[in-house]
């Protein structure tokens, strides 16, 4: 539900309303900045840089890559997050 972006609502005719429901891809790029900066300023030794709709966070070990995840985790709550290519 948190990836449905919804519009304003619309009556068509009688008793029936049009209400148009668009699916949010990627990150906004000032949700992709706050994420950058709360990364670096959180003195992990990770690089994260932006990569059009998406942060690619980069690190030496998997530590240090699992406390990135659960930073962002507690920063963003009103978009849901995929984490992709995650080193096992």
């Amino acid at each position: 539900m948190r990836a449905l972006d919804r519009g304003s609502a619309e009556k068509i005719g009688g008793d029936k309303v049009r209400q148009p429901v668009t699916v949010l891809t990627g990150l906004k790029p000032e949700l992709a900045k706050k994420l950058v900066k709360h990364i670096k300023d959180s003195k992990l030794k990770v690089q994260a840089t932006i990569q059009g709709e998406a942060v690619r966070v980069s690190g030496g070990k998997k530590d240090s890559l699992q406390e990135a995840i659960q930073l962002v985790r507690k920063l963003v709550s009103e978009v849901p997050l995929q984490f992709v290519n995650f080193r096992d």
